[in-house]
């Protein structure tokens, strides 16, 4: 597609009433976007499908070409471009989606069509658990090659994309509002880390803002670009069932992290596996669906660590999964807070246990 066809389609995307199937049905019937652009009111219509909103809006937004065709411009100072889907590197996997966006705004690069993907969501606010186990999965799948697709939300998504990037792996945040909107702004610097060694990209305007109606439509492309969905952690209702929801709808296989009976946030995946999703105990189940053989377990670290001291072992067998406070800890292994203080902290270094904040720790996977 040429540059002056592009500025045409920019400029159409302006047109919120629009929409990405009205769009594809006009391009399908003008030939090219230049003539959309042109067709007079008589032409449109007579297109009974088109409505009179969207007839009246493609007449009155023809005056903004010029506007538009200055902020398609100025994308690439910003370090952003604009891939269609008529071009080459646009993602091969959401040419099957009746909806497709004609175009993607995008920093750094797109997923590849020749790798294998997997995404990997869940609850904004996940426990440490949670937040382990999805950068485990991640770091394990990153590792041979498997592309790390999440929205780059708080919690469970942040950590997908860290697990990757930790293991050099590649990973890909898809956000439901404009590409040059780090959203939540807690994420910034993970943000710049993605559009340099993966890449973040939106099918919405740059500017526009995190509206709660982009999110649905952010999490089938979330879905559509995965071979396999994965879900750590999520509510009876949640953003994260969603695109479990969607996933299914588009022919994927969705895994579900088991968890605790008794806990909401594991609610949502629990239900999922009762429903016949896939359970996700350990990467192999992921890499054994996409083929890919498997070497590594993923292992907790026994209690009985040989080469702690044994304050250090006797406090580190008082730690779980689920964090604890301080204060239970020295009841339950019976130091002062002194020692068992020095005692956590040696297990910090060694890689074995994280406080959490507010003297909350637990095991490290």
């Amino acid at each position: 597609m040429d540059a002056g066809e592009k500025e045409y389609l920019y400029w159409l995307c302006h047109i919120t009433p629009l929409g990405a199937v009205s769009i594809r049905k006009l391009y399908e019937y003008f030939g090219s976007f230049r003539e959309i652009w042109r067709a007079d009111e008589k032409t449109l219509e007579a297109l009974d499908w088109l409505g009179e909103k969207k007839r009246l809006r493609l007449l009155s937004d023809r005056k903004r070409l010029e506007e538009t065709r200055r902020e398609y411009e100025a994308l690439s100072g910003k370090g952003i471009r604009f891939v269609t889907f008529w071009e080459e590197e646009y993602p091969k996997r959401l040419c099957s989606l009746p909806d497709r966006p004609p175009g993607l705004f995008v920093k750094g690069s797109l997923p590849e069509d020749g790798r294998p993907s997997a995404a990997i969501v869940g609850a904004r606010g996940c426990t440490e658990y949670g937040r382990q186990t999805a950068e485990a999965f991640a770091g394990e799948l990153a590792e041979r090659g498997v592309q790390i697709i999440s929205g780059l939300a708080e919690g469970i998504d942040a950590a997908a994309h860290r697990g990757a990037l930790l293991h050099g792996g590649r990973t890909f945040g898809v956000l439901g509002c404009g590409v040059n909107i780090c959203y939540p702004a807690v994420n910034f610097s993970l943000y710049e880390e993605m559009a340099e060694k993966g890449g973040v990209f939106s099918e919405f305007l740059p500017g526009t803002s995190p509206f709660r109606g982009n999110f649905p439509l952010r999490n089938r492309l979330i879905s559509g670009l995965a071979d396999a969905v994965i879900i750590i952690e999520a509510r009876e209702k949640s953003g994260s069932l969603i695109t479990a929801d969607l996933a299914l709808e588009q022919g994927k296989e969705v895994f579900a992290v088991p968890g605790r009976v008794s806990d909401p946030l594991s609610a949502g995946t629990n239900r999922l596996l009762q429903s016949g999703a896939a359970a996700a105990l350990t990467p192999s189940d992921i890499l054994d669906f996409l083929g890919i053989k498997y070497v590594k377990k993923l292992t907790l670290h026994k209690k009985s660590e040989k080469r702690l001291a044994k304050k250090e072992n006797l406090v580190y067998s008082c730690l779980d999964l689920q964090p604890k406070h301080l204060d239970t800890i020295m009841q339950e292994c019976g130091l002062g807070i002194g020692e068992c203080m020095e005692c956590l902290l040696e297990l910090e270094l060694s890689g074995l246990a994280v406080e959490i904040g507010n003297q909350y720790y637990c095991r490290k996977l």
